[in-house]
């Protein structure tokens, strides 16, 4: 009966410490924390333009798609902006191409009046010349008549005390008298030649000066052609302005009618029709629930075989159920660093606290058909170190 019961006392160490090591060889290459989470995005919908709600298509807990409309802003106000924008492009547009227009007239009309100016200067050129010949020989002319006036006065007075004598014939006296005068009218009319051709060449003169000033004028044509270039390089300006203006009129339109930016839950909905709405106010939320994740919170002293690519099994403690998943990726500092008031241990009291990193744990596709994992539901993770 001794041996008996020492025999199944060997046998009974034996067995525990068969169960004890595989236990041990078991548990050894897992670490697990009932400190995580599911974890996922939250995407929020905000408006972009200011106005009043017209319509709120979506209630709490709704699924939706991408695209979908979720909200409506009353748009009328923002109709009328892109059709003034419209109208305002519209006569941008008509004044640029008045003023590309311009362009080639005020080119061709510069040449033209180069051309004509100089034309002009020639002929006054010309004409001034003309007008001093005309003067020359007009004043010789005049000095001519002066010379034969003199020399018929004398022969005049001659023949006048000649007469007095009886030794010249009254017929020869009266032709003296008619030679003299004959000359004497010569004299007047040379002088007013000459007056007529000084006359005439003070207006060739004149008509000289205006033709250089013409020519002055049309030597600024160029910097006229470049101010004509200038005048359409703004009107262009005021069309790109006028087109930017436009499109955001136009986006600010489309904006009036808020789509989800993503499928999923919605969540989180604060909006309701009739309420005035400013830029970028959150409306709600949209939870897409194909893309979630585990956050799980490991001891530091856990993370030391730890690392990207082990297989992790997780229990959903609202289910009572496993996902398979692995090890995404170690966070690069503790929570506490991330938290509103990291801890300071540069005051003297300090305490040894075991840190907790985060860790994101990715689950294997194809086990939530149903989409029943919720961000925030607590998990416990079991990481296999080997």
């Amino acid at each position: 009966m001794l041996l008996r019961a020492r025999r199944l006392m060997i046998v009974g160490a034996v067995v525990a410490a068969t169960v004890g090591l595989v236990a041990w060889f078991h548990f050894a290459g897992r670490e697990t924390t009932d400190d995580a989470q599911v974890d996922g995005h939250i995407v929020p919908v905000a408006t972009q333009v200011s106005g009043i709600v017209q319509s709120v298509n979506v209630v709490d807990n709704q699924q939706i798609t991408s695209g979908d409309v979720v909200v409506v802003i009353d748009p009328a106000d923002f109709r009328v902006a892109v059709q003034r924008a419209e109208a305002d492009f519209a006569e941008a547009e008509a004044a640029l191409n008045a003023a590309e227009t311009e362009i080639p007239i005020a080119a061709v009309t510069t040449q033209s009046l180069s051309s004509a100016a100089g034309a002009a200067v020639e002929r006054a050129l010309a004409g001034l010349a003309a007008a001093e010949a005309r003067l020359v020989s007009a004043r010789a002319r005049l000095d001519e008549a002066t010379a034969n006036d003199i020399r018929a006065q004398r022969d005049l007075e001659r023949m006048t005390q000649l007469l007095a004598k009886d030794e010249v014939s009254q017929q020869q006296h009266d032709a003296a008298v008619a030679a003299a005068a004959a000359t004497r009218a010569a004299g007047d009319a040379s002088r007013a030649a000459v007056i007529e051709a000084e006359k005439g060449r003070e207006n060739a003169a004149g008509v000289l000066a205006q033709a250089r000033a013409e020519q002055t004028t049309a030597a600024t044509g160029p910097q006229q052609v470049e101010v004509t270039k200038a005048r359409a390089a703004s009107a262009r300006a005021r069309v790109e302005l006028a087109r930017a203006a436009l499109e955001q009129a136009r986006r600010n339109l489309a904006y009036t009618t808020v789509k989800a930016p993503i499928s999923g839950v919605v969540s989180k909905k604060s909006v309701e029709p009739g309420q005035v709405v400013q830029v970028g106010q959150p409306l709600l939320a949209v939870v897409p629930l194909d893309d979630v994740w585990v956050t799980a919170n490991f001891k530091e002293t856990q993370l030391r075989k730890m690392q990207p690519g082990q297989p992790v099994s997780v229990l959903v403690d609202t289910y009572g159920r496993r996902y398979r998943g692995r090890v995404d990726s170690i966070a690069a500092a503790t929570g506490a660093r991330f938290s509103l008031l990291p801890p300071e241990n540069a005051t003297g009291n300090y305490v040894k606290v075991v840190q907790r990193v985060p860790v994101k744990i990715v689950l294997d596709g194809g086990q939530d058909p149903e989409h029943l994992l919720r961000p925030g539901m607590s998990v416990v993770p079991t990481v296999m170190t080997r």
